[in-house]
């Protein structure tokens, strides 16, 4: 009996940890997919989505729904300055607008410690007390976090296939040249798109704030386990990366409960190398010709 409890809590931890991946991986996705840009800035984005949740729930005792809201309008429009501004220069050059990220990256990160210092910061949870299913015990502020990651997903999936803008988006990302001709204005989609792709990496950072500190380095370990999610998902595929973060995130929570964390990420990392050798475009992409 105690060995199930111990695979359950492990299942409902890696739904949690694979909920983080999910947001962060499918703002990745969007960003790659219609603008071919690999964001090395998108964990910096998360890091700031956790810090504006930190002070409007703790400083300003904001209800945490609004925390939420506030950390995806603010980020998501800083998202969108920063790519006119910083990457719409670099536009037609891949390898540059990588750079550039990489480059926001760093200024982000330093600029997070010289105003908030290095020291981490705890979020207390945003519900108290446990789920409680016979033996098993399930805290209400890990599935709070699931069903919120789930909402947030379900109302991503219907702006992209039910908007305007949604399918504008995807237009783009499967052909820009048709794009452009059907009448699509490119020069407005981007800022978009990159303003919703690092909206949803901040929302990911405001859920798991309670559930992990709050650092100026809090979003690293996010952006790459992101960058795995995508190339395991296949990339471009916005279900790739739901199935691929959802894996991820289990199959982390199980090694790391059985073999510690350190092997957990030896043997996860060596499982996706062993999938993309069975399917090099990974879970659910298609090999481009």
């Amino acid at each position: 009996m105690e060995y199930a409890i111990l695979l359950a809590q492990a299942a409902l931890n890696g739904l949690v940890i694979g909920a983080m991946y999910v947001l962060m991986a499918v703002g990745f996705t969007l960003t790659f997919g219609i603008m071919r840009v690999v964001n090395f800035a998108h964990g910096e984005f998360y890091m700031l989505g956790a810090f504006t949740a930190f002070f409007t729930y703790v400083y300003w005792d904001i209800p945490f729904v609004l925390c939420l809201l506030i950390a995806a309008v603010t980020i998501g429009v800083l998202g969108a300055l920063v790519e006119r501004a910083l990457i719409q220069p670099f536009r037609g050059d891949e390898t540059s607008a990588m750079i550039a990220t990489l480059a926001i990256s760093v200024i982000i990160q330093n600029s997070a410690i010289v105003i908030w210092g290095p020291t981490p910061r705890q979020m207390p949870d945003i519900v108290q007390g446990t789920l409680l299913l016979g033996p098993f015990s399930f805290p209400w502020s890990r599935l709070l976090v699931i069903a919120a990651a789930a909402l947030i997903f379900a109302a991503f999936w219907l702006f992209m296939q039910a908007t305007r803008i949604g399918r504008a988006m995807r237009a783009v990302a499967q052909d820009k040249e048709a794009a452009l001709i059907q009448g699509i204005r490119i020069n407005t989609i981007y800022p978009l798109a990159f303003g919703l792709s690092v909206a949803l990496a901040a929302l990911a950072g405001a859920l798991m704030g309670p559930v992990f500190s709050v650092s100026p380095f809090v979003g690293l370990t996010p952006m790459l386990k992101a960058f795995v999610v995508v190339i395991l998902g296949g990339l471009g595929s916005i279900p790739g990366a739901v199935v691929g973060g959802l894996l991820l995130g289990l199959i982390e929570s199980f090694t790391a409960t059985m073999f510690g964390s350190l092997v957990a990420d030896i043997l996860q990392l060596l499982l996706v190398i062993l999938i993309l050798l069975v399917r090099p475009a990974g879970l659910l992409g298609q090999r481009e010709v």
